[in-house]
């Protein structure tokens, strides 16, 4: 280790410097670099070494290594796979979290790299491997496990195999069947469909047939029959074998270890973070998970011996291979680290960068050559979607038990000292109605006004039948969505309530409530239109900022005050806000430098004031939890990698943006669940106060499945298709693969009216929209507003809803075979005329510009009232679940539907990234201005953005944007 240039091996070179996976698998003894293609194939007689690179808050780059480690491979293969991890690490700075990856045993957070999994293959780099093209077809069986992060294992292709309890998956060389244990997980059914069309596209080139087979229902003539038949005959199964795989280790209470010329102690203090000192080496015990953290300045040597003394650790205790080992470096500990000390003082988040550069420093002088960057850039606030405009905005304000409505000319006035309810009316796209219903808590609000508007704002989403998504918004932490929907918006001193009138009496301090005759300073502190808010400061000389624009109203006369920094946005703000303030009132200006002596006099005299600029940042790092409650104890574990199939209609989801905190509520949870999703989030906050420092005022909102808002989705590749497909997670991954008319009942009440049902659904849907002799088809009547039309259709609708929604649909996913297709293409015509209707209706509608249409289609505009519940359930009974479009002659079964993602613009012409640039001085005509980066060359490209761009098109489009603003194409 005389030289860095021994320590780092070659094949690193130039390891993470770019957003995503890099993967080296070791041959002979040497970590040999995998390409792409490659990537996701891990063979069992190996070990591999995979560095995740990401971006955290302030643009910094986050690095975590696995090594892999296959249940054959050798012991000094899985050594060398250890220390090389170390290495590496000491050469992008020492600051990354490693893992330990047993086969079998995989971190959620590892095969969240993989979506939707891993199938470790037999052999390995020493028994030569042979090509995909030189392996014969081999008929496999799978146990599929998993909630999100899905593990699958090949057993063998025998009847005892089969259990229960479990999910199954028969691959085959024709078809693929997903055999369903009776006490199989729901979620773990769903998932296993993924499997199934990673497996279909992959080695049947997407072409092979798939067939779902439910335990106990037997029918010699189905795909079930075929399944039996291929185990020798059905038979029954027996129960489940405990193996030691299934054995999951339980948590006990951590257990903190000091590791010293690679022996572990136990030490016998209470566990408090003071102990961890930082020039040395510790073990954290929990049960189910050891930690391994390193003292910031410790050397290479004693970070390889620590690793080495953990697994003798687990080694010399007969411990379960289940067992997870991360190693972590003071500074960047992970909340689930940090979780098992019972406080982690606030305050002790990573190093400065200057911090990271001494480490970095020290670690080169040891032998660890340091090639890896940090990227650190200013990060601007990222705006996310706004709503749509033109809804209808009602504001109360709590006044004790009551709301008061506040007039149309008094919303967006907010007094500081009241609690007030906004529900804003809205239509995005085609759909019903959309509400956006918060509570505002004043930052001088009473307990009971808080309490009070708490509870009335939910029993308005309850009469809504829960569909709004409802915030809770406090004072100074106004997101730009609710700012956006008052024009301007104003916070005043003071309240109008009867609490804090009561209060302020009781106190016997004097009432500061604005009035309009009030001497009163207001600062213009934004002039997006997600950030015009103004605000009521002391009105004192101090208050002023020569960035900014001011308003100082005294009496009857408002004078406007411009910082000499300030702009001419603030400038027409401020006189926006007079006038909403004082409306008709003639301003008197007040250029900085120019004031008059009765301007100061009102400011109680002249004195100095600042001139920074107080904007802001605002930094979105979204992550997605689970949470469960434990003993007592809230805990959370993240969903990596998250996208919009982690969504489970069954569960509660946290995303947390850092600037915004949302609980996700499945349709599927248990109603009693669905009303404590506030009291979820603000468990959340409590604990991500105490890890993470997150401020508990940042607004908290409850969003229920298929009412996500446009500043919910933006954080997804969102498809808006899967949001109307009903049923469990299974049923709703079935529906999505095979199409919308074979979703999967579990449960088939074998009633003889379902064909009854049928048929009369067909009869009404043949009157409604075929043509007949000398009848207008529906169509026709809808475009010549035929009275008629609109019956027909609800009859219709009212049949085929019956027909769905009561019978199971035979044999799951066998009625996609097309020789089967009877009750499949009788449905897949239903649908399909249906469709046709309501397509031809969605046109007629948006190409009727005229302002005289019917009530019947002009869109519906809800406001709030006592009826609003009755209302509300009329509209709900009337209502259809939506059917997915389908060709009637269609029937094979349709693939999943694909998450939307992110669209990759090639272009041919390439031109250099100054001419690119949004402020270039020699830009570029003739583009398309909002895909600049596009026109980039690849090593440009990869120069100013930092990856590839097959990578940058993966991420969601709102991290685009946010690189693409970074390097001035935006």
């Amino acid at each position: 280790m005389s030289s860095s240039g021994k320590v780092l091996d070659p094949a690193f070179q130039g390891a993470g410097q770019r957003v995503g996976t890099e993967i080296w698998r070791i041959e002979n003894f040497q970590p040999v670099s995998l390409p792409k293609s490659e990537h996701g194939k891990f063979y069992s007689g190996d070990s591999y070494i995979i560095l995740q690179t990401t971006t955290g808050k302030g643009g910094a780059y986050l690095y975590d290594i696995h090594f892999w480690i296959g249940k054959d491979t050798s012991q000094d293969e899985a050594g060398t796979a250890a220390i090389k991890t170390i290495e590496l690490d000491a050469s992008l700075g020492g600051r990354a979290v490693q893992h330990r990856e047993i086969q079998g045993h995989e971190s959620d957070k590892f095969l969240s790299y993989f979506k939707p999994c891993i199938i470790p293959l037999e052999g390995g780099v020493a028994s030569g491997f042979k090509k995909p093209e030189e392996e014969e077809f081999e008929t496999r069986l799978y146990i599929c496990k998993g909630k999100r992060a899905v593990r699958i294992k090949q057993v063998p292709f025998v009847r005892s195999s089969l259990n229960h309890d479990d999910v199954f998956i028969l691959d085959t060389p024709s078809k693929i069947y997903q055999f369903n244990g009776t006490n199989s997980n729901i979620q773990e059914r769903a998932k296993a469909l993924e499997v199934i069309q990673f497996l279909k596209e992959k080695y049947h080139d997407g072409t092979c047939d798939v067939a779902i087979v439910d335990d106990g229902k037997l029918d010699t003539e189905s795909d079930s029959g075929e399944f039996w038949v291929l185990f020798g005959g059905f038979a029954p199964i027996g129960k489940k074998v405990i193996s030691d795989d299934d054995i999951i280790p339980e948590a006990t209470p951590p257990k903190l270890y000091n590791i010293t010329d690679g022996e572990v102690k136990v030490m016998e203090d209470e566990l408090s973070k003071s102990l961890l000192e930082n020039n040395k080496c510790f073990l954290l015990d929990c049960g189910d998970e050891i930690f391994v953290w390193v003292g910031r300045v410790t050397q290479v040597d004693e970070r390889k011996t620590a690793s080495r003394a953990a697994e003798e650790f687990l080694s010399s205790q007969n411990r379960s291979k289940a067992i997870r080992i991360t190693r972590i470096i003071q500074g960047y500990e992970s909340n689930a680290f940090k979780s098992k000390f019972d406080s982690w003082p606030l305050g002790s988040a990573a190093p400065a960068e200057e911090g990271r550069g001494k480490v970095a420093a020290l670690l080169k002088q040891q032998g660890g050559g340091v090639k890896g960057t940090t990227k650190t850039t200013t990060v601007n606030e990222e705006v996310p979607p706004l709503l749509e405009g033109g809804g209808k905005m009602e504001v109360w304000r709590i006044n004790g038990s009551a709301k008061t409505p506040l007039p149309e000319e008094d919303i967006g006035k907010f007094y500081s000292g009241d609690c007030y309810i906004t529900l804003y009316t809205y239509h995005s796209g085609e759909r019903k109605e959309d509400y956006f219903l918060c509570y505002w808590v004043g930052k001088d609000s009473t307990e009971d006004d808080q309490k009070m508007a708490a509870r009335l704002a939910n029993t308005m989403s309850n009469s809504l039948k829960g569909r709004p998504v409802q915030g809770r918004i406090y004072q100074g932490k106004e997101p730009p969505q609710f700012v956006a929907l008052f024009q301007p918006m104003v916070v005043l001193m003071g309240g109008l309530s009867l609490g804090y009138k009561k209060r302020v009496a009781e106190s016997g301090l004097a009432d500061e409530t604005y009035t309009k005759e009030s001497v009163a300073l207001i600062k213009i502190s934004g002039t997006s239109i997600h950030s015009n808010k103004a605000l009521q400061v002391d009105a004192v000389a101090t208050s002023l900022n020569t960035s900014e624009c001011f308003l100082l109203q005294v009496g009857s006369s408002v004078f406007t005050w411009h910082g000499n920094q300030s702009t001419f946005d603030q400038h027409q703000l401020a006189a926006k806000v007079a006038e909403f303030l004082k409306p008709g009132v003639t301003l008197k200006h007040a250029k900085e430098g120019t004031e008059s002596s009765g301007f100061w006099s009102a400011l109680g005299g002249k004195h100095t004031y600042t001139s920074k600029n107080s904007f802001q940042e605002t930094v979105r790092d979204p992550h997605l939890f689970t949470y469960s409650v434990k003993k007592g104890k809230f805990q959370i574990e993240e969903v990596y990698n998250f996208s919009q199939d982690d969504l489970l209609t069954e569960d509660i989801l946290i995303l947390d943006t850092h600037a915004e905190v949302f609980v996700w509520v499945g349709q599927s949870v248990d109603s009693g669940e669905k009303q404590s999703a506030f009291d979820i989030g603000q468990k959340y906050l409590h604990l991500a106060n105490s890890l993470e420092n997150l401020a508990p005022t940042v607004p908290l909102y409850k969003v229920t499945e298929g009412n996500e808002p446009c500043f919910f989705t933006t954080y997804f590749s969102w498809d808006s298709s899967k949001a109307i497909v009903q049923g469990n997670s299974f049923q709703k991954k079935a529906a999505l693969l095979f199409g919308a008319v074979h979703a999967i009942e579990e449960k088939s009440n074998g009633s003889p009216g379902g064909a009854r049902q049928r048929a009369e659904a067909l009869a009404a849907l043949s009157s409604a929209f075929n043509p007949s002799s000398g009848k207008q088809s529906y169509v026709d009547k809808l475009n010549n507003s035929s009275g008629s039309g609109p019956r027909q259709r609800a009859e219709a609708l009212a049949a085929l809803n019956s027909a769905f929604s009561k019978s199971s649909v035979s044999k799951s996913a066998s009625a996609s075979k097309p020789s089967r297709a009877g009750q499949g293409s009788q449905r897949a015509a239903a649908v399909a005329a249906l469709s046709s209707v309501l397509t031809a209706e969605s046109k007629k509608k948006s190409s009727d510009a005229s302002p005289t249409r019917s009530a019947e289609e002009a869109p519906s505009e809800v406001s709030y009232t006592e009826e609003s519940s009755e209302v509300s359930e009329q509209k709900e009974s009337e209502e259809v679940a939506p059917v997915s479009p389908t060709k009637a002659e269609d029937s094979q079964p349709r693939e999943e539907t694909k998450q939307e993602e992110p669209v990759a613009f090639s272009s041919s012409t390439i031109f250099s990234y100054d001419q690119l640039r949004a402020k270039s001085d020699n830009p570029v005509t003739g583009i398309d201005f909002k895909r600049r980066e596009a026109y980039l060359s690849d090593e440009e490209f990869e120069s100013v953005l930092g990856m590839v761009k097959e990578d940058f098109y993966k991420l969601p489009r709102w991290k685009q944007d946010m690189y693409k603003k970074k390097a001035d194409l935006f």
